[in-house]
């Protein structure tokens, strides 16, 4: 179904460039030259929609350089992460191979005649 909309998107824009190039076929002069406007030393001469459709691929390549550049620091930032989380799943694998070693485990210091926190284990003190 996604295929379908796509080509019949496809479709449709190339129908109306279709028309858009053939009701603006006549030929402009893009001049190049700002000091001399009656004969210009640099000047191209091409159809009306060769030279929008042109203007609109640049437009359309600046703003993706412009969104690219703007986003760096995101990039750069996942790249981080990225090494982190590497670092972090290698560590737990060698922590999992690793031979386990039990730890003797500490008793809770008493304090005076009660027990650690001097409390049951209804919270009431003993």
């Amino acid at each position: 179904m996604r295929k379908f909309f796509s080509t019949l998107f496809a479709i449709l824009l190339a129908l109306i460039l279709v028309t858009f190039a053939v009701a603006n076929r006549h030929f402009v002069t893009v001049s190049f030259d700002p000091f001399n406007a009656a004969n210009p030393s640099v000047s191209v001469s091409l159809p009306l929609f060769a030279l929008i459709i042109a203007v609109a691929i640049l437009g359309v390549i600046a703003g993706g350089c412009a969104t690219w550049f703007g986003q760096r620091r995101w990039r750069r930032a996942a790249r981080q992460h990225e090494a982190d989380a590497r670092h972090v799943r290698a560590q737990l694998a060698e922590l999992r191979t690793s031979p386990r070693s039990e730890a003797p485990r500490q008793a809770l210091p008493a304090r005076g005649l009660y027990l650690a926190g001097g409390r049951d284990k209804q919270g009431a003190t003993l």
